[in-house]
């Protein structure tokens, strides 16, 4: 089960499609494989404000 996803988009893209408030994410460099170890973006509601953040 490796290298099933991918992330290309820019991290300007993501907040729009997903209505993200803050980003926690830092500079977010393109992601050509996503493995089950590695951080990826992640969207989650964090006290009432959706928040884009990293998470294994």
């Amino acid at each position: 089960m490796c290298n099933l996803y991918s992330l290309r988009a820019p991290q300007s893209e993501i907040g729009k499609a997903f209505g993200i408030d803050r980003d926690e994410t830092g500079n977010l460099p393109s992601l050509p494989g996503i493995f089950p170890n590695t951080a990826a973006p992640i969207v989650r509601v964090r006290e009432g404000v959706r928040t884009l953040s990293m998470m294994r």
